[in-house]
């Protein structure tokens, strides 16, 4: 089933995390053996092989540097925003240099994005072969030695993860230019253009300044990340397209990272659709970083599923909610559903839909079908 994954920091995990994603996601893995430098080491679940694998034919993918504030500097930061800058163009070239090894395609408008459904469509990747071992060790490890002859590109639309490397409003028009599609302002933490995760007071006048030129070149503005203050008041002020590319329900784990219903049923006034999120944390209540287990905490796709039916519910439907999985951001299989070994087993969450009662074409809008519609509707708009 064809996979539309709305939150993948590909460029992040190349560049900062030094990830050659070209290569088979085992050989990454042990390339890292012993590493302890960040969260995660060892413990990988996406490379480019691993998203054909996984049916990932279009992904949203980031640029992500966010720089120092008082008070509050996490090891990520950067110390300035000419540093942060610098970084996303990084991140930027590792694309480019995807895009010419044929590895990925960019996708800015509603041909492109016709274009690469047809080339996802034209021919089914050929399954992998599973590796020869106990059945624990099958469940989490298949995909370290799994190929695939599917050489198609993964086409991706990009977007900005915190603004703070926007050193001026300008610089939002460069990335317009060279592709930039979608922005969340802020990130964790208070922010130049606005207050995230953790944080808490509405808009500066920098930030309200950031939705007005947004809105004129017609961007999505990802809610994600938002602090409740922001977020209602980007609601009040933005009339462009609204997404919130990797969200998960607040109702089932209570914290201000996660979608109040209040807050699901105001974007449903939008008609947009909220991604759900494969971190463990978010799934399941009580996680304790670095010492909770998936096994230990039940972090299962059930879960997860969980939270697709809450979202379904609040909507009477299921066309607001898609995959936004946020693999390898900033966590590996240590924190993810017990059954997510690689992103490929995303496709798992498909048969529990079904046995919930979700129809072929429900999982379908979930899979891709609802992302897609909202983008042909926005790339309609950006043509018109």
């Amino acid at each position: 089933m064809l996979l539309f994954d709305g939150h993948l920091d590909l460029a992040m995990n190349a560049i900062e995390w030094n990830r050659d994603l070209t290569q088979p996601l085992g050989l990454i893995r042990d390339r890292e053996a012993g590493q302890k430098d960040l969260p995660g080491r060892g413990n990988a679940t996406v490379s480019l092989p691993e998203l054909r694998r996984a049916g990932a034919g279009m992904v949203v993918a980031t640029q992500i540097a966010r720089i120092k504030h008082p008070g509050y500097s996490p090891s990520f930061a950067w110390g300035s925003a000419a540093q942060a800058w610098a970084m996303t163009q990084a991140q930027l070239a590792w694309y480019r240099a995807m895009e010419e090894k044929g590895e990925m395609i960019q996708i800015r408008d509603a041909a492109g994005l016709q274009e690469q459904l047809r080339r996802w469509d034209s021919a089914a990747p050929k399954p992998a072969e599973p590796r020869a071992g106990t059945e624990e060790e099958e469940s989490r490890s298949v995909e370290c030695t799994a190929t695939t002859d599917d050489l198609r590109p993964v086409g991706y639309l990009l977007s900005l993860e915190g603004a703070d490397s926007l050193i001026s409003l300008d610089h939002l028009h460069r990335a317009w230019a060279y592709g930039l599609r979608a922005v969340g302002p802020a990130h964790y933490g208070p922010a130049v253009y606005a207050n995230g995760t953790d944080a808490s007071g509405g808009f500066p006048p920098r930030g309200k300044e950031l939705l007005r030129e947004m809105q004129g070149l017609g961007m999505i503005l990802d809610v994600t990340h938002l602090c409740d203050e922001c977020f209602w008041e980007a609601l009040d002020m933005y009339t462009g397209p609204i997404w919130a590319s990797h969200h998960n329900a607040r109702a089932l784990v209570s914290h201000n990272r996660q979608m109040s219903d209040d807050m699901f049923k105001a974007l449903l006034e939008r008609d947009t659709v909220v991604g759900m999120a494969f971190d463990a944390w978010m799934i399941v209540p009580g996680w304790r970083r670095g010492q909770s287990t998936p096994q230990e905490a039940g972090a299962t796709l059930e879960k997860l599923a969980d939270h697709i039916d809450h979202y379904c519910q609040l909507a009477s439907d299921s066309r607001h909610v898609g995959i936004g999985s946020d693999l390898d951001g900033g966590f590996g299989s240590e924190q993810t559903p017990v059954e997510i070994g690689t992103i490929a087993d995303v496709q798992q969450l498909g048969p529990i839909l079904r046995r919930r009662g979700y129809s072929e074409t429900d999982v379908e809008g979930i899979f891709s079908q609802n992302f897609l519609r909202f983008l042909q509707r926005v790339m309609t708009h950006w043509e018109s």
